[in-house]
């Protein structure tokens, strides 16, 4: 690629950048009132993908209308479940979700034609619609990144979790009193757990009981972790059993699982390091012992 095709490509860049720029500011205060209906009844917060804030305004404005057109309950049932497993119910709406997937979708290939045509890349038609897919596809797939890192955090967190609210069901408190001790000692917002346990407290408090608040944190972390823990607690508390033997045996279980779970990671890393070994290393070994004999042998006469 020479300087005048770098130019030209920096120029597009440029130019696409001040049209955002302008279409943002002109479009700024406009969100669909009806698609952007929250349970707060406040515009959604600040996503941490770079990509959605970015094209949040357009959204609004060019596909968040369509997407309310799209009344497929089965669809829609996905995505709500996607976003609240994802923890992006302050982030996104399922109308939201539906006009980023038509925006991106629609956006990236155009992009890439647009590149295609400009800097004469040669790209396939084949590419272009592959990427309209990969943008079609872009919000699900931020949707499971952000639940897979979800539940790593959740189960380094919960055999510690369970101890301490063992403790403080030891040393007199009721199981919700130990989880607001323990959730007001954690002053990060980092912990996944901790965050889910002050979701049940405040459901607890607007009228859900605690039953209802249980199952309904089971089902946003969507783990068979939780969902154990959670329909052990509730059997306990129906039956009248001790809370704190119950959390003590839940404690030795995890830790019993995470330890299982490393020992399948050790033995799938030393499955998976076989094959750099056999194209990499063991070639050069190969070289380094039989090369000094092969070209003394090549230059005997």
């Amino acid at each position: 690629m020479g300087s005048a095709e770098l130019m030209l490509f920096a120029g597009l860049i440029l130019a696409g950048a001040a049209v955002y720029l302008f279409v943002s500011s002109l479009l700024a205060g406009k969100p669909g009132a009806t698609q952007l209906s929250w349970a707060s009844g406040t515009e959604p917060i600040k996503s941490k993908n770079g990509v959605i804030n970015l094209c949040r305004p357009l959204v609004h404005q060019f596909t968040l209308q369509h997407a309310a057109k799209i009344k497929s309950e089965k669809y829609r049932k996905k995505i709500r479940h996607l976003i609240k497993t994802g923890g992006l119910g302050s982030e996104l709406n399922e109308d939201e979700f539906i006009g980023l997937q038509l925006f991106l979708g629609v956006a990236f290939p155009i992009f890439l034609a647009i590149m295609n045509f400009s800097l004469d890349l040669g790209f396939p038609p084949l590419l272009v619609i592959g990427l309209g897919c990969f943008g079609f596809l872009m919000p699900e797939m931020h949707c499971k990144g952000t639940k897979k890192s979800r539940e790593l955090s959740v189960r380094a967190d919960l055999p510690f979790f369970i101890d301490l609210l063992a403790l403080s069901v030891e040393a007199g408190l009721d199981f919700f009193g130990a989880i607001q001790k323990i959730v007001d000692k954690v002053a990060t917002n980092d912990s996944v757990l901790s965050e889910e346990f002050k979701t049940v407290l405040k459901d607890i408090k607007i009228g859900s009981s605690k039953a209802e608040a249980l199952k309904e944190m089971g089902a946003r972390l969507d783990m068979q972790e939780i969902t154990s823990f959670v329909a052990i607690l509730i059997d306990a508390e129906a039956s009248g059993a001790s809370i704190s033997q119950v959390l003590k045996d839940q404690s030795v279980q995890m830790r019993l699982e995470r330890f299982m779970r490393a020992e399948k990671a050790g033995a799938r890393a030393s499955q998976l390091i076989l094959l750099p070994l056999m194209l990499f290393i063991l070639p050069a070994v190969f070289i380094m012992v039989f090369g000094p004999v092969a070209i003394s042998m090549m230059g005997v006469k």
